[in-house]
């Protein structure tokens, strides 16, 4: 008998917290990190997703298109949820680490 490759369901049945949510696809398993006493939201780039050049403030070195990186801002909210947004600045996943 040939194998089947579907996925499995669960006894539960509909209510899998396993499964992930449309909304944290979307979101590109954003989280959450404090650095030197500030909340930062801290949001992964694929390399697939990456299609512009951004200069990484933590090694002023640009990062291609097509690679992966991380893109930050303020989680906090002092300056507004839109302002923050406006200022979120990619980096290299290297520098982010060391807190360059």
């Amino acid at each position: 008998m040939p194998r089947s490759n579907r996925p499995r369901r669960s006894a539960g049945g509909a209510g899998d917290e396993d499964e992930p949510g449309l909304d944290r696809l979307l979101a590109g398993w954003k989280r959450t990190e404090t650095r030197r006493g500030i909340s930062w939201t801290v949001q992964p780039v694929s390399a697939a997703s990456a299609v512009k050049a951004y200069a990484c403030p933590g090694c002023s070195v640009p990062i291609a298109p097509g690679t992966a990186h991380l893109v930050t801002w303020r989680a906090d909210g002092v300056m507004g949820d839109a302002s923050d947004l406006a200022a979120r600045r990619h980096w290299h996943t290297h520098c982010w680490r060391i807190g360059a």
